[in-house]
């Protein structure tokens, strides 16, 4: 019998993405014969927790009508906001499940077992995020181009998605955080303003977010692999 499902997944998809110079938003750009976002879906829908994922596209956006996901019974799509925070406010208004989870369109190499860890330390902990550990020397610019000092990477690192809350604190701390001004980067971001202290686990480089041209060409790479390791 197939368990229950417990979360929902929310993908903010109303952002243009400027930065890959592409003629649609990077999230219906092709990759290995589909679109960065089906790709980002499936991963989400394969997971027998996951019930329902919430799409919060542009209002006027065409291309997510035209795929063949739009219409899986499971996908739901509302409108998007100005800023991610407020696309993901307007999806958890519709979410049914005590337990959501958000997650960027343009990450399509999500891993399984990452999925499944946020998942498990989300409920375990004051929510979760998956992250990665900072490598590189860390730099601090001056403003003008130059250095203006090092800063040790030690306890740095670099926040991916998903991120897992419990649905009504997180829809609580977006709100009152749009409402103070606040400046609200990620999910964790608003919890954190909000007094929580979500769980960091580590998960795979590989989770890349397509941002500039050459990203796609590197998560076609990454996601080829891990279709092939799971045959």
């Amino acid at each position: 019998m197939k368990p229950p499902s417990s979360f929902t997944a929310v993908v903010p998809a109303a952002g243009v993405g400027k930065r890959m110079a592409a003629g649609l938003p990077k999230q219906y750009l092709p990759l290995l014969g589909s679109t960065v976002l089906e790709h980002t879906l499936n991963r989400l829908l394969e997971h027998p927790a996951i019930g329902r994922v919430i799409v919060a596209t542009a209002e006027h956006d065409h291309w997510f009508p035209a795929l063949a996901i739009a219409r899986d019974p499971r996908v739901l799509r509302v409108n998007g906001g100005k800023e991610r925070a407020d696309s993901v406010l307007n999806a958890l208004a519709r979410v049914e499940t005590d337990w959501v989870l958000v997650h960027d369109a343009a990450r399509p190499c999500l891993h399984p077992a990452d999925l499944e860890a946020v998942l498990a330390a989300g409920r375990q902990h004051e929510g979760a995020i998956l992250a990665c550990r900072v490598r590189d020397s860390m730099k601090r610019g001056d403003g003008h181009g130059a250095i203006s000092g090092s800063v040790s990477r030690d306890e740095l690192w670099h926040a991916l998605t998903p991120q897992c809350f419990a649905t009504r604190p997180l829809r609580e701390a977006l709100a009152a955080a749009l409402a103070a001004g606040c400046d609200i980067t990620d999910e964790a971001s608003a919890m954190e303003w909000a007094g929580f202290r979500p769980r960091l686990v580590e998960g795979r480089a590989d989770n890349i977010k397509i941002t500039r041209p050459e990203d796609l060409g590197l998560a076609g790479f990454f996601l080829q692999q891990m279709i092939e390791s799971e045959q």
